[in-house]
């Protein structure tokens, strides 16, 4: 795809993401925004996908989202990448359905391999698909995306600590580097100073991409990222991005982590995100 038409399916991303959670009055928007530019590039260029979907994942690049609190992105982009049919996008948070709030397993929805949102657990579950691959010799890449106020869990620390030590070199784990979570800053919440020189200290290779909005430097250094692996070191990239980004009054603030826009800021955020390919 061209980056105009990358950008166009972000676009339309984040109209599904506003719709959906004005739709219930209930979601996570902030976060989803922010990493609209990074899964449609994901899926759409950087990862080895295979036609359809199954558990096992043999053969293919796997990806684990961790924070799972945005699900409305991960839902947006499976569908618009054929997963399922965009339509469904009508049902997220309702009863019964497949896109509940927070990505779960027991309904099958076809792109989800882990059930997630209670923070901290997804880097364990991704190093241990990029072990199995290692295992079963499949030379493909395991990727996973957390928050970073979900690194002031200390089990991923003991993650991280395993996959330097077993040498698991087949995974790229990104940190949405937005500096906010539900509270505040992540620095006034918990400050946890330089992620770069944590990793590094846990012998992780570390790629920064510092316009983590940007397509084509996100491109550019996944690219990078992908680069590093097979070395004998995992892979940690640290995207920086704007939590809220494409929505001129949920940007600079951590106020939209959690809170559905009402009809006149459904109305304003959709005039500046105008349509690109079709709503649901």
């Amino acid at each position: 795809m061209s980056i105009t038409q990358l950008n166009d399916l972000t676009i339309q991303v984040r109209r599904d993401i506003l719709r959906m959670v004005h739709k219930v009055n209930s979601g996570h928007p902030g976060g989803s925004l922010g990493c609209a530019e990074f899964l449609v590039a994901l899926y759409s260029e950087i990862m080895n996908r295979k036609d359809g979907f199954d558990m096992n994942g043999h053969d293919e690049d796997l990806f684990f989202l961790s924070n799972g609190h945005i699900s409305p992105v991960i839902y947006s982009v499976l569908a618009r990448s054929g997963y399922f049919p965009v339509e469904e996008l009508n049902t997220f948070r309702l009863l019964d359905s497949r896109l509940q709030g927070h990505p779960t397993t027991h309904e099958g929805l076809p792109g989800i391999r882990i059930a997630s949102g209670s923070l901290g657990q997804g880097l364990s579950v991704a190093i241990g698909a990029a072990h199995a691959k290692k295992l079963n010799n499949d030379a493909n890449l395991v990727y996973s995306l957390h928050g970073d106020g979900e690194l002031q869990e200390g089990q991923n620390w003991e993650a991280i600590m395993y996959a330097s030590a077993k040498n698991i070199d087949n995974i790229i784990a990104t940190v949405d580097l937005n500096g906010k979570q539900i509270d505040g800053s992540t620095d006034d919440v918990l400050n946890m100073g330089s992620l770069k020189a944590k990793f590094e200290a846990f012998d992780w290779t570390v790629v920064e991409i510092k316009k983590g909005n940007d397509l084509e430097a996100i491109l550019e250094g996944m690219a990078k990222a992908k680069s590093e692996t097979g070395k004998g070191k995992p892979v940690c990239v640290l995207l920086e991005t704007m939590m809220g980004n494409g929505v001129d009054f949920m940007m600079h603030t951590h106020a939209w982590h959690g809170k559905a826009p009402n009809d006149e800021q459904l109305a304003s955020a959709l005039e500046q995100n105008p349509e690109t390919l079709g709503d649901y």
